[in-house]
């Protein structure tokens, strides 16, 4: 009884580490992508995602009407390749929350937003991920936008 006890523990103990592991790996590809957006490496950025990937963002119009907004991740790398050089943003992450599922991952980020240093918005990206072979890929992305109730760093 004593050792099949502590074959289960062991096994408890690997499923954890494992788990820790592949969290850990999720949350520096998702950093990584942020470091890639924050230099317009657009060549990075569609490393990160399927070819089917899709971005959705959540907002609230200045008459209170909420917003869904949709586009391509084709879409989006042209955005950013189209950001003057002049032009300094940063998205600061304040958190990570990662559960993985098999070979479906999510990961959810606070975030604040700045424009040329000034604070712009925040809002929670949502990453769904998808395990291909050995290499996670960003399949949808949403995040909400809103400018109150905003943690600043």
């Amino acid at each position: 009884m004593k050792k099949l006890f502590l074959i289960s523990f062991l096994l408890m103990c690997q499923i954890g580490w494992s788990q820790n592991a592949e969290k850990e790996n999720l949350k520096g590809l998702i950093e990584n992508f942020f470091e890639a957006f924050h230099q317009q490496d657009t060549v990075k950025l569609r490393s990160f995602a399927h070819q089917d990937a899709v971005l959705q963002s959540i907002s609230v119009s200045e008459e209170g009407e909420t917003k869904l907004t949709t586009e391509s991740y084709s879409k989006f790398l042209k955005g950013i390749v189209s950001i003057p050089e002049t032009t300094r943003f940063e998205e600061v992450l304040h958190d990570f929350e990662i559960s993985v599922h098999g070979k479906m991952a999510n990961v959810s980020t606070p975030y604040s937003f700045y424009l040329d240093g000034e604070f712009s918005h925040c809002g929670v990206n949502s990453f769904q991920l998808m395990q291909v072979e050995e290499d996670w890929k960003i399949i949808y992305l949403v995040d909400t936008r809103q400018k109150t109730g905003c943690k600043k760093n």
